[in-house]
C-alpha cells in the first residue's frame, strides 16, 4: 500500500533520531556522552509540580476547551503584557501541545498549495517539513557564521516575491544561539512594510534563556505596526524545564487564531489539563525560578565555547541566547577527509565519527540546513560537558 506524497516529502527529525541513536548504543554497553538533545537537564520547579498534584488530587482531568483554560489564556495574557509590553485578549490566544503543535497549527491554517514561507538558515528542523506538510514551499535564506547567523534585509528582500505567505524569525535561534537586536529587527521590518501581505512569524522559545544582559525584544517589540499581521509563538519548555509537559502558545491577531484552533480541534483537541494548570503555576509564580538554571547555562556556554575555539580545525562565536553551540567544522571535516579519516566530507560523517570513534553524540548542521557545522547542546551537567569536549579534542586532534 503507497503512502501519501505528503509523508514521503518529509523526514523523521534528525535530533531526536541522534537522540534515539545515542540511547541504544548506551544500551548497548557503550559510553556514550549526549549533546543532541535540546532539553534542560533541571527538574521542574518544585511550586509547578506541586499545582499539577494538586489539580489530579482535585480532580481536574476532564476536557478543556480546546484552545485552552481561562487560567491559563490569562497568563499567558499577563506575561505578553509583563515581559513583551503586548497587549492581547483571550481570543487571540490558543495553547497547543507544544510550541511544535502551534507552528503546525499555523501552517495549515495559512499556508495554501504553492506559497513559500521563508525560513533563515540554520534553522529549527521543523519549520521546512511542516511548511512541507501544508503543501507550501520553504524558501530557505543562508546566514553563515560569517553574518552572525542572522539574515540581512537585502537577502530577506531578494527573498520575497509574489508567492511569499509567511517570514519565520526564531530569536534566540535553536541552533545557533543568535539574537536579533533591536535596529537588526526594525531593518528587517523596513523591509516587511513594502510587502503588507506578508505574515510574520516570531518564535520566541528561548527568550528567557539570555546568555548575555541584553534585554529580550522581538519584531513586535521593534516594529509595533506590524501586530496585525505577526504571530508571537512562545511556551514553557525551555525556561522552567518543562519539556514533556507539552504546552505551548501562539498569540495573534483572531481570525488566523481561530482558524488555528479550529485546526487543533480537529487533531489534538485541547492540550493535557494537568500541564495547564502547570503552565499557569509557572507563568504566574516566581520568576525566580529561572535564574538558577540561566547562571549555569551561562557559566556551561563560556566553557564550551573556549574549548571549542582551542581545538584545531573548529570556530564557533559566542551566543546570545538558547543553550547550543554550533562551531563551523568545515575544516576539521577537510582535514579529516584529506587524511581519510572519513570517507565523505560532510558533516554528517563528522557526526558520525565524533559517535562511534569519540564516544560523543551531535548533530549535524545539515540537519538544520547549513552544511559544514554540528551543533552542541550544553543543557547537560559540567562534567559531562568537561568528557565530551576532551573527547572531541581528541578525535580531532
Amino acid at each position: 500500500m503507497s503512502l501519501s506524497r505528503r509523508v514521503q516529502a518529509i523526514k523523521p527529525s534528525p535530533t531526536l533520531a541522534i537522540t534515539a541513536r545515542a540511547a541504544k548504543l548506551k544500551a548497548e554497553g557503550q559510553d556514550i556522552i549526549g549533546l543532541g538533545a535540546g532539553e534542560p537537564d533541571f527538574d521542574t520547579p518544585q511550586h509547578i509540580k506541586d499545582a499539577a498534584i494538586q489539580a489530579i488530587n482535585s480532580g481536574f482531568t476532564k476536557y478543556t476547551a480546546v484552545g485552552g483554560t481561562p487560567g491559563l489564556k490569562s497568563a499567558i495574557i499577563n506575561k505578553l503584557k509583563r515581559d513583551n509590553a503586548l497587549e492581547y485578549n483571550a481570543r487571540q490566544i490558543l495553547v497547543s501541545c507544544g510550541g511544535k503543535q502551534s507552528f503546525f497549527n499555523l501552517a495549515l491554517a495559512v499556508i495554501n498549495p504553492g506559497d513559500e514561507v521563508i525560513v533563515p538558515a540554520p534553522y529549527w528542523v521543523s519549520y521546512p517539513d511542516i511548511v512541507i506538510i501544508a503543501e507550501g514551499k520553504p524558501v530557505i535564506v543562508e546566514a553563515g557564521i560569517e553574518q552572525g547567523f542572522k539574515m540581512t534585509p537585502e537577502q530577506l528582500e531578494a527573498a520575497i516575491t509574489p508567492k511569499t505567505k509567511m517570514v519565520v524569525i526564531n530569536s534566540p535561534s535553536n541552533p545557533s544561539g543568535a539574537v536579533y537586536s533591536l535596529e537588526e529587527l526594525k531593518a528587517l521590518g523596513e523591509v516587511l512594510r513594502a510587502h503588507p501581505e506578508v505574515l510574520v512569524a516570531t518564535d520566541d522559545m528561548y527568550e528567557h534563556i539570555a546568555l548575555t544582559d541584553e534585554k529580550f525584544v522581538n519584531i513586535l517589540n521593534a516594529c509595533p505596526d506590524l501586530y496585525p499581521r505577526t504571530l508571537v509563538l512562545n511556551g514553557i519548555s525551555k525556561a522552567y524545564a518543562m519539556t514533556g509537559w507539552r504546552i505551548g502558545y501562539a498569540a495573534g491577531p483572531e481570525h488566523i487564531i481561530t482558524a488555528m484552533e479550529n485546526v487543533q480541534s480537529q487533531s489534538t483537541s485541547n492540550p493535557t489539563s494537568i500541564s495547564q494548570v502547570a503552565a499557569e503555576a509557572a507563568l504566574n509564580g516566581d520568576q525566580g525560578c529561572i535564574a538558577p538554571m540561566l547562571k549555569a547555562f551561562r557559566e556551561r556556554h563560556v566553557f564550551v565555547v573556549n574549548a571549542l575555539n582551542r581545538i584545531p580545525g573548529l570556530k564557533c562565536l559566542m551566543a546570545g541566547g538558547a543553550f547550543y553551540a554550533f562551531p563551523d567544522a568545515r575544516e576539521a571535516i577537510d582535514t579529516l577527509h584529506k587524511k581519510g579519516v572519513i570517507t565523505d566530507a560532510t558533516d554528517v560523517a563528522l557526526a558520525e565519527y565524533l559517535l562511534v570513534k569519540g564516544g560523543v553524540a551531535v548533530v549535524p548542521g545539515s540537519a538544520f540546513g547549513l552544511s559544514g557545522y554540528i551543533r552542541l547542546s550544553f543543557a547537560t551537567s559540567m562534567d559531562n560537558l568537561m568528557k565530551a569536549l576532551d573527547r572531541i579534542a581528541k578525535a580531532l586532534g
